[in-house]
């Protein structure tokens, strides 16, 4: 699918924004015509020339819709009006694109449609999981709860994903340190020493002989060595963004060794707060399922939920369509057998949620405190070591000639 942005005027005349979701051009002149529109312009964001594209610094971040949901949750409250409400949100909005999916959901409200309709034509903002939300409390009558519930939950979210990307960017930034350290030492430091140790013309050990060859080779090809891996990164990175590579590299996180265990608990959490918030809210047990798979964030994951869907639609219980999984423990498809059979699976979920929260919170707390001393450790002995192989022929040399 793609997306077009057009400008139309109705039958009465009055210009209209807005974008549609369509397989190609002709079909959403089509669809627009058939609505009776008069198109003026209809664009892809792939036919803009340079000049015409605006530039935005990245899309709309977890933390915008954390805000954005407080916000709305208050006016709902105090029973301003939608229209009114997005329009106060855009005009106060610092995002280019959250600000102009405002306006269009304000216009779009404007013209007749629910809050719901008007949020789902941007997905690119606004997950499944999110409007199916607010669609709940829509028809219940409950907007200002949906928004308060989603605020919270997002936040909860956020602040769980934001610590385990901590966790893993001090062990990545020593490591990057560590070879920065490395590659200047074997280039900048060792061939000044290695001119010494060779005008002396005595047998050198193997661990020094190892340590010159490896800077005389970084000397002459590290450009190379630097250009190769930064293509190679390239190349994986583009890889990553196939589906194959985004199901391999989904596949690499949950095995890892240390941080698997956290993975698998940090998505098991997320499931079992999305069931918790979409159930209570009213949505049917297979549209949570599969609104949950959208947002789940891990292929592995996106695939397990999709067969559990079929297995529940066909007639299988929650707990019967888990429990064929290996990726989620058994603690979380007894809890969900508990719940079935009390018929409090709600709370249940929503107590197991917290529960694998606080599991991954700590988690991460000790992996920190663990992999800290290790990694300084690993960057002083690899550094000792190296000076100690180009050190220690120096100093026999000296003694030698004492």
């Amino acid at each position: 699918m793609t997306l077009f942005k057009y400008v139309v005027f109705d039958q009465n005349g009055k210009q209209k924004n807005g974008q549609i979701d369509a397989h190609t051009k002709d079909v959403a002149i089509k669809s627009l015509q058939s609505k009776g529109y008069i198109i003026s312009s209809i664009k892809s964001e792939d036919d803009k020339s340079f000049f015409e594209k605006k530039i935005t610094l990245g899309g709309v971040s977890n933390k915008d819709i954390v805000i954005l949901s407080k916000q709305l949750s208050t006016l709902f409250e105090a029973q301003v009006s939608a229209i009114r409400i997005f329009r106060m949100m855009s005009e106060q909005s610092k995002n280019y694109l959250l600000k102009e999916t405002l306006t269009e959901i304000a216009d779009d409200i404007a013209d007749g449609s629910s809050v719901t309709n008007a949020m789902a034509k941007h997905p690119k903002v606004f997950s499944s999981f999110y409007v199916n939300m607010i669609g709940a409390g829509e028809e219940a009558g409950k907007m200002t709860q949906s928004f308060s519930y989603l605020a919270d939950y997002l936040e909860r979210s956020y602040a769980i994903t934001a610590k385990v990307r901590g966790a893993l960017i001090y062990p990545s930034f020593v490591v990057v340190v560590f070879f920065v350290v490395m590659y200047l030492m074997l280039t900048m430091v060792i061939p000044k020493i290695a001119e010494m140790l060779k005008s002396n013309g005595s047998e050198l050990p193997f661990a020094t002989e190892i340590v010159l060859w490896l800077s005389d080779f970084l000397v002459n090809y590290g450009f190379i060595l630097i250009a190769v891996l930064i293509v190679g990164g390239y190349f994986l990175f583009k890889y990553i963004k196939t589906p194959e590579g985004k199901e391999n590299f989904d596949k690499f996180k949950i095995d890892l060794p240390l941080f698997g265990s956290l993975y698998r608990q940090l998505y098991v959490a997320r499931i079992a707060g999305n069931f918790s918030m979409m159930l209570k809210s009213g949505v049917p047990m297979v549209k949570t399922i599969d609104n949950t798979s959208k947002v789940v964030d891990n292929k592995i994951y996106e695939r397990m939920l999709n067969e559990v869907g079929e297995d529940v639609q066909g007639g299988d219980s929650l707990s019967k369509a888990f429990n064929k999984h290996e990726d989620i423990e058994q603690l979380f498809v007894q809890m969900i057998k508990v719940g079935e059979e009390s018929g409090r699976i709600t709370d249940i979920l929503e107590t197991m949620a917290k529960f694998y929260e606080k599991e991954v919170i700590q988690k991460v707390s000790s992996l920190v405190s663990l992999i800290e001393p290790i990694m300084i450790t690993a960057l002083g002995g690899g550094v000792g070591l190296l000076l100690s192989a180009v050190l220690l022929p120096i100093y026999s040399v000296t003694n030698s000639a004492v």
